[in-house]
């Protein structure tokens, strides 16, 4: 593969490689070293593939790059720098503590479902990839993703309504 094909690649998937690993592992610095090894092995692969397939395959090989990853850290024990966390940001503050708000809440409500349910809401609603496109990635028949897919929504609605009713009863108290 020319390496200004790689480039462009690279440019046009860096950001949807990224957000998907995010939200698998939840930080920044492991989803970018992930996002790395990702396109590190797509270098090796990427000269038998159709254009049309690249998001997908490029999404798959990112999720087994997490997969070994986390098989990986269950046999060592990692340990974390906290320095960065003190870098100033530019954004204000209030923004940031909303954002993270919201954030923790998604988390906290998709961390309720189960694994496949989480991949599911993660390719479709977050990703954009098609129910098809969907189901070939997480290597499950149409039918059978399309039932993942509207149980984790019927649990993530009945989650949130208990929230709101719980919000509602602390109030008035």
């Amino acid at each position: 593969m020319k390496r200004r094909s790689m480039d462009l690649i690279y440019r046009e998937f860096k950001l949807d490689v990224y957000r998907y690993l995010y939200y698998l592992c939840h930080d920044h610095h492991q989803s970018e070293d992930l996002t790395q090894e990702t396109f590190c092995r797509a270098c090796k692969k990427l000269e038998n593939l159709e254009m049309g397939k690249i998001k997908a395959w490029l999404l798959r090989v990112a999720h087994n790059a997490y997969i070994d990853k986390v098989r990986k850290e269950s046999r060592s024990q990692v340990y974390e720098n906290e320095f960065f966390y003190g870098i100033p940001n530019e954004e204000t503050p209030e923004h940031l503590a909303l954002r993270q708000e919201r954030s923790d809440e998604l988390y906290a409500l998709l961390a309720q479902l189960t694994p496949q349910q989480q991949h599911a809401v993660l390719l479709y609603d977050i990703q954009g990839f098609s129910y098809q496109e969907s189901a070939d990635l997480m290597k499950i028949s149409l039918s059978h993703f399309k039932i993942l897919l509207y149980r984790a929504r019927q649990k993530l609605r009945s989650q949130q309504k208990d929230v709101q009713v719980n919000t509602m009863l602390a109030a008035n108290l």
